[in-house]
């Protein structure tokens, strides 16, 4: 395991590098229009700002220049600063943990509810409840996040007043449990169904078979059996949604008035702020890279014939 470890640490390096030369290339490099345009108001910038800030972030060199400045910075701990000063670094301090904790929320909601919609519907194929998990599940999906969003916040917020309609600055747990769930909702209807299809094909399994004819209670069957080799379809789910997650906050942090990535990225877009777009995506692709590694280990955790070495 720990040669296994160390051998997929290694491998992330060429895999990290070759997805942050893309996203420069992609970001920085083909953003098209002016980076300076609406950064001195009204007026176009003066030819002595253009120039200073041109030197400043390498913009007279070739991209490859430009990239290797970058990267010398970021295995610093560095991600740079905008074009008015600020570091990205206290950018992304403010903002990553607001959408982290979103993130783990609706991760949390989609896996509860999600795996515990599936395994019940899959124990129950074709009862009622399995037809109201399919009949629910396909109704979140076809919703967009943005219509299940206004449609929460104006019926438990403006209508019931069950809870608060936006996220207050303190972003307590009570308030990010109706963002988080509309964060998570299409990952938690694509959760539960396959969880469904993976414990009622596993129900027919011979294990499964010869854990109930060796007399074994049925919480047993299920929840050590049963559940332990149904889980493998789902943990990849989960472990690569928590990136996908945080880079796709930017709608239900504008409903809910977060101030996360998601308007940060956003608000960079359209300012041509292109270090702060990188800087952000990078430590995205990092999340995506880590929970894979993690996704993996798991797999050795939850079924015993998975062994690496």
């Amino acid at each position: 395991m720990g040669r296994y470890l160390l051998r997929r640490l290694l491998q992330l390096v060429p895999v990290f590098i070759g997805t942050t030369l893309l996203i420069y290339v992609l970001v920085w490099v083909m953003v098209p229009g002016d980076p300076f345009a609406g950064k001195c108001g009204e007026r176009p910038c003066p030819p002595g700002f253009v120039a200073m800030m041109t030197e400043k972030f390498h913009l007279d060199q070739p991209w490859y220049v430009q990239y290797a400045h970058y990267m010398q910075n970021l295995f610093q701990g560095d991600f740079g600063t905008t074009f008015s000063g600020r570091s990205i670094n206290d950018i992304i301090a403010t903002a990553y943990p607001n959408t982290l904790k979103l993130a783990l929320v609706a991760l949390a909601i989609e896996a509860i509810i999600g795996l515990t919609a599936g395994v019940l519907s899959g124990l129950r194929r074709n009862g009622f409840l399995d037809n109201l998990v399919l009949v629910s599940t396909l109704f979140l999906i076809a919703l967009p996040i943005f219509v299940i969003g206004f449609l929460l916040q104006w019926l438990l917020g403006v209508q019931w007043h069950i809870v608060e309609p936006t996220v207050s600055n303190e972003m307590r747990l009570s308030e990010l449990i109706m963002p988080g769930f509309v964060l998570g909702s299409i990952s938690m209807a694509y959760i539960a169904r396959v969880a469904r299809t993976s414990i009622s094909e596993n129900r027919r399994s011979d294990y499964v078979r010869t854990a109930i004819a060796k007399g074994l209670p049925m919480r047993r069957v299920v929840g050590v059996h049963l559940l332990r080799n149904s889980l493998i379809p789902v943990v990849t789910l989960l472990g690569t949604d928590l990136g996908a997650l945080m880079g796709g906050a930017i709608v239900t942090e504008g409903i809910f008035n977060i101030k996360g990535i998601g308007g940060t990225v956003y608000r960079s877009i359209t300012t041509k702020e292109s270090a702060t777009v990188v800087s952000i995506v990078v430590i995205l692709v990092l999340v995506y890279l880590l929970m894979n590694l993690l996704v993996d280990l798991l797999y050795a955790a939850l079924d015993p014939r998975i062994r690496y070495e």
